[in-house]
């Protein structure tokens, strides 16, 4: 792929340590990218709508969702990303700790794009961030532009 620009990452995560991994793994990784951090859904919202202090915020080409989320749960975060007209078409790849069949199962309801269920182990959550990256940044044709 051969971009000018780097890719836009909303990561929407609460968990230090997680953003920590993720962001090393990125900055390692084979596609020029941006990873960009909010840590509550109500922080994610105002970024994608890019009210207040995200004004100036770009577009995310990809969001990176954790569920169990403060103030906003992941659940109502894609809920409103899937129903507006403006964010629907950014992909969206829930990667949480839940194993639960009922998110998986509700998060694919409203229409998320993937789900990943987050290890534990450091090495494999290595794994899983480093193939997310290559699936979705590398393989796959990610809509471009405000979609309008």
């Amino acid at each position: 792929m051969n971009r000018m620009k780097p890719l836009e990452i909303l990561l929407v995560e609460d968990n230090p340590g997680d953003i920590r991994l993720t962001r090393e793994v990125m900055k390692e990784g084979k596609v020029l990218n941006k990873l960009n951090v909010v840590m509550d859904g109500e922080e994610a919202m105002e970024y994608l709508r890019r009210q207040g202090k995200y004004e100036e915020a770009a577009r995310p080409d990809l969001v990176l969702l954790d569920l169990n989320l403060p103030r906003k749960n992941g659940r109502e975060v894609l809920a409103e990303i899937k129903g507006d007209p403006d964010l629907k078409r950014i992909p969206v790849v829930i990667l949480t700790i839940s194993r639960d069949e009922r998110d998986i199962l509700k998060s694919y309801d409203l229409h998320a794009n993937c789900y990943i269920t987050k290890p534990v182990d450091l090495q494999q959550f290595v794994s899983v961030v480093k193939a997310v990256e290559d699936f979705w940044l590398t393989v796959v044709k990610l809509p471009t532009g405000d979609g309008g």
